[in-house]
């Protein structure tokens, strides 16, 4: 990083903001590595007096510090956070192993399920749209690394699972398949809310097995095994939510 910084007299603002956008990668270096070794570099110019002070002198070199590599469920999570999607991996992808122990169905494969079977489908919540004309039918658009799977949810459904459908990211159903020439939809009586299992993708969770020494005048937070950067793995989804429009002027 110092030799970037000194060949090409790029601020360390600058240096970082590569960093961070993993544009080292091509030198062997993924975004952790990068970051930490950006470190090192001073955000101030060197005065006269220092220009010469990182001028190596005869002696032992301190060995470079090597970081784990990033895993790629950090990677997705981190560029789902800053880009609101990835190209390395799909956060369902990720998580298929566990889905496909719970019988979970991807979205490409609902087409070859026979009409009217029972289905369980998950998903990231994309689109919610609840048209004025549509008699109290929400419609929703989930996402997994296979494509889209759309959802309909009568009305006493919507009242029953109004929590789940309005603040799931992650969205699990059990449902049946209906399909035609064109169009294939997933009935869901039943809806769960699963994005908690999106908090699993980041390795670096934090973990706290001890309390503190004062924890009964301070009590811990009730989330206090989340991120310790607390921020929302997958951007919320886009909602349509359409009046319908009075009969009389």
């Amino acid at each position: 990083m110092e030799d970037l910084r000194a060949r090409t007299g790029l601020p360390v603002a600058t240096i970082q903001r590569l960093a961070a956008a993993e544009a080292f990668r091509s030198v062997g270096l993924d975004c952790r590595q990068a970051l930490w070794d950006c470190r090192a570099l001073r955000p101030a110019p060197d005065l006269p007096l220092f220009a010469h002070a990182a001028a190596r002198a005869e002696g032992a070199q301190a060995a470079p510090v090597r970081l784990p590599e990033t895993a790629l469920s950090e990677h997705v999570v981190a560029d789902y956070r800053t880009l609101r999607l990835s190209l390395k991996a799909h956060p369902l992808h990720l998580l298929r192993e566990r889905l496909v122990r719970e019988g979970c169905t991807r979205a490409a494969d609902l087409r070859s399920r026979r009409f009217g079977r029972p289905v369980p489908v998950a998903g990231l919540v994309l689109i919610r749209q609840k048209p004025g004309t549509a008699e109290g039918v929400c419609f929703v658009t989930l996402e997994d690394e296979s494509g889209v799977a759309n959802l309909v949810i009568w009305p006493d459904v919507m009242e029953r699972h109004r929590r789940e459908v309005m603040t799931a990211r992650l969205m699990a159903v059990e449902g049946t398949v209906q399909h035609d020439e064109a169009v294939v939809h997933v009935i869901a009586p039943r809806i769960l809310d699963r994005t908690a299992l999106l908090g699993e993708l980041s390795a670096d969770l934090f973990r706290t097995d001890i309390a503190r020494a004062d924890h009964v005048a301070n009590p811990l937070p009730r989330d206090a095994g989340r991120h310790p950067r607390d921020v929302q793995v997958i951007p919320k989804s886009r909602d349509f939510h359409q009046k319908r429009e009075s009969a009389h002027p």
